[in-house]
């Protein structure tokens, strides 16, 4: 998992977040109105778990390597 992680470039990810993750823009963007529903305890139908998970993807993978950009950056004692 992290030789994958490691091999996808910044732009790659941060074009995936923006395309796929906020896809699409009008009138709210997906990803926005999934996390609407999952805060009001709305989301219950197995498309929008799925809808969520793939539109939530790009963002964690550019979490998942911005974590391990830091914790690289940082010296070893």
């Amino acid at each position: 998992m992290m030789r994958f992680l490691d091999s996808l470039s910044w732009t790659v990810l941060a074009l995936m977040a923006v395309l796929l993750g906020l896809a699409p823009f009008v009138p709210e963007p997906h990803i926005w109105e999934k996390l609407k529903m999952l805060a009001a305890g709305e989301l219950t139908r197995g498309i929008d778990i799925f809808d969520l998970a793939m539109h939530g993807a790009p963002f964690v993978l550019l979490a998942l390597k911005g974590v391990r950009a830091v914790r690289n950056a940082q010296p070893r004692a």
